[in-house]
């Protein structure tokens, strides 16, 4: 197509010059000029049409086309899954072959030369007798019978000579039961209009305070058992009054009244002194 084109452009171009040439040297007018260059036209683009028609047979004629690849027929899906799964079979068989192949050249030795280097360090520290002896039966005693007292190797003889030594320790006997855990139980809190009511107060070193109400005859020591309720052992910390401070006796046989609180009172929890 390109070169048919080609062809066009150089025919008007030729015949323009001819036309231009031929009214330039003639002695016709500017009318007959003007029919010619029409019949030129016209003659040209009856030759335009007549190529466009004639073209594509000419170039069937010259360049016969050729005929497309036969394609066979369509692939069935089935046998298509079944090339894959014999595809994905045959990959899997190659890894599984790399895979042995690297245990047998490299992991098995590996695992071997470790095996073979404990063994080696054990009987270094432990001697060769170990090595050529049958071993023992576990939990039995050990079986050796020697028919000259020279066949004994001196590690033989250093460990015979302290098995016979070793003396089985004593189990120890408990002669004491153990101490059964101590569960503290604090008194019902009394109503408020009660007789005899004191509400106390412990102020602890985290800043936190914790209130109570007790009655006036109770033991002196619930106020530890309080106290240990709350979190703080009695062994380390004691109970102190404000002003003047001082610890608060506390003991079995002294009621709270006893010790001194007969109305409202706040204590403080504090670390007993080292003394």
């Amino acid at each position: 197509m390109a070169a048919t084109r080609e062809c066009i452009f150089l025919g008007v171009f030729f015949f323009s010059v001819f036309c231009i040439v031929s009214w330039k040297f003639s002695l016709i007018g500017v009318k007959d000029a003007v029919k010619l260059a029409g019949r030129g036209l016209l003659m040209l683009g009856v030759l335009t049409w007549l190529s466009s028609c004639f073209y594509p047979k000419l170039k069937s004629y010259l360049c016969p086309a050729t005929p497309p690849p036969v394609t066979g027929p369509a692939e069935d899906p089935h046998s298509r899954f079944s090339k894959q799964e014999k595809a994905r079979k045959e990959q899997q068989h190659q890894h599984s072959a790399k895979s042995e192949e690297y245990l047998e050249a490299v992991v098995k030795p590996r695992q071997e030369a470790v095996l073979r280097k404990k063994e080696e360090d054990f009987y270094r520290m432990t001697g060769q007798s170990w090595k050529l002896s049958q071993g023992f039966t576990l939990g039995g005693e050990e079986q050796v019978t020697h028919t000259d007292a020279d066949d004994e190797t001196p590690n033989q003889r250093a460990a015979r000579k302290r098995k016979e030594l070793e003396v089985p320790n004593p189990v120890p006997v408990r002669t004491q039961l153990p101490k059964e855990k101590k569960i503290i139980t604090l008194p019902d809190e009394p109503p408020e209009d009660a007789n005899g009511v004191v509400k106390i107060a412990l102020r602890f070193p985290s800043g936190r305070t914790v209130r109570r109400r007790f009655l006036k005859t109770c033991r002196s020591t619930v106020l530890l058992d309080w106290l240990h309720k709350s979190g703080y052992s009695p062994t380390l910390y004691a109970l102190y009054t404000p002003y003047p401070r001082c610890p608060l006796l506390t003991r079995t046989d002294l009621s709270v009244e006893d010790v001194g609180i007969v109305t409202h009172t706040a204590l403080n929890v504090e670390e007993k002194d080292p003394s």
